[in-house]
């Protein structure tokens, strides 16, 4: 399960700081976190790479072995890439720091080592994208009693803090974890704060730390304790500060601040791995297991709401693990299978729906218009939103890739199997 496992320009209060919609003339970016500044697989840089060619070298600024392996997306943060990783021979779990110019590993620190859980097959023991505030970087593993690939593995939930020179500041084991699934929460910044999700198989939570020194700020009950992997989005609605996310059979607001919740709405199905996208207006999902549904929400409810929030709905054409993309007036969603469908945001109205990969599991990102899609064998499509489908270009890496694409600095960053790739100048 990639993250484990979307949108437009839009003036956001981001988990880092706050960045305006005339930022997106052609402003260079870092890129901090899961799915990016704004957590929705969106930059706002002018200038990005759509074609290049792995095998050949085309367009490849350099490519660099990682140790280990790992679903988690790479990060960016001026000149330095952060990864993290999972050493199965030590069974250490640790995060790499490469200089951003050169693809050089600077070093590698490792953060824990603990057994091996029971995993989906497309898990990871390292699949949670780590996130930075420039100062620090901020990372999470579970910590399993046992190792198992027979039964669920409980463990603790682990957070730490690394200083861009490698050296630990903090470490919290904020609560208990067990998934049949494995592992995979993504820890999002706000301002003095980092909030994980544990959604587990168990007494669920979602807890906010407090960055300078991992103490607990607070602490969110979850209900009926299901697993999901979603990673929350942040955003200005209505007046409020609101914390979305889908999971624990519901979909719910929270004000990040203090975990308070706005409202909270049943289904519309077990299990989600997907994060919500949104475009200023109305709040996309795309779930799940075992049914899997294509929501559109107005997110100005108050306390328990239901289907007098929806906008529209559909049951075709969903993703489980992917998230999708809000572009230019268009949800763009990838489906498990390799079906990629372009949604009228406003109206739900299909149009189009085309097979574009053998499978994916990577997130969407967009920069400059275009959609970029990457299926699991490493073979990018770039889209351009519309009523008709229009493939700019087909970009083969040459190695299968399940994790999440990153966009900072005119680059393009796909971490493979084994290396992690620079596309671009």
């Amino acid at each position: 399960m990639r993250h484990l496992l979307p949108f437009f320009l839009c003036i956001f209060l981001s988990p880092i700081f706050l960045l305006p919609a005339a930022a997106a003339e052609s402003q260079s970016e870092n890129w901090p976190s899961w799915r990016g500044p704004r957590g929705d697989g969106t930059s706002l840089e002018a200038k990005i790479p759509t074609t290049w060619n792995g095998p050949a070298g085309e367009n490849i600024a350099w490519k660099t072995e990682i140790p280990g392996t790992g679903h988690s997306s790479p990060i960016a943060w001026e000149d330095r890439v952060f990864v993290v990783t999972c050493l199965p021979d030590t069974s250490e779990r640790a995060l790499v720091c490469l200089d951003r110019r050169t693809g050089r590993i600077l070093w590698q620190q490792p953060v824990l080592a603990a057994p091996l859980e029971k995993k989906h097959t497309l898990n990871s023991f390292a699949s949670g994208t780590p996130a930075t505030d420039g100062k620090l970087v901020y990372v999470t593993f579970l910590a399993p009693d046992y190792a198992s690939q027979k039964e669920r593995t409980p463990g603790d939930m682990v957070v730490a803090a690394y200083d861009f020179t490698g050296q630990r500041q903090w470490l919290a084991r904020p609560g208990r974890f067990a998934s049949t699934h494995g592992y995979c929460s993504s820890p999002v910044l706000f301002e003095d704060k980092v909030i994980v999700n544990g959604d587990h198989d168990g007494e669920g939570y979602i807890v906010a730390l407090a960055r300078e020194s991992g103490k607990e700020l607070w602490r969110i009950d979850r209900p009926n304790n299901t697993r999901s992997y979603c990673t929350p989005i942040i955003r200005d609605f209505g007046g409020r500060t609101q914390m979305l996310l889908s999971g624990s059979k519901c979909v719910a607001s929270y004000d990040p601040r203090s975990g308070h919740e706005h409202w909270l709405m049943d289904g519309p199905t077990e299990q989600f791995v997907a994060s919500l996208v949104e475009d200023g207006r109305l709040v996309y999902l795309t779930a799940g297991f075992p049914e899997r549904h294509v929501l559109a929400i107005k997110p100005d409810g108050s306390g328990h709401v239901g289907d007098e929030q929806l906008v529209w709905r559909t049951r075709k054409n969903c993703s489980y693990v992917p998230s999708p993309i809000v572009c230019s007036g268009y949800l763009i969603v990838a489906a498990d299978d390799g079906i990629a469908t372009c949604y009228h945001a406003a109206s739900g109205e299909t149009q189009w729906t085309a097979r574009l990969g053998k499978h994916y599991s990577a997130s969407l990102v967009t920069a400059t218009g275009l959609v970029y899609l990457l299926a699991d064998d490493g073979i990018m499509k770039v889209v351009r939103p519309g009523k008709q489908l229009d493939v700019v270009a087909e970009n083969p890496l040459g190695e299968y890739c399940y994790a999440s694409p990153a966009i900072s600095q005119g680059q393009v960053f796909i971490r493979g199997e084994k290396h992690l790739f620079c596309i671009g100048k």
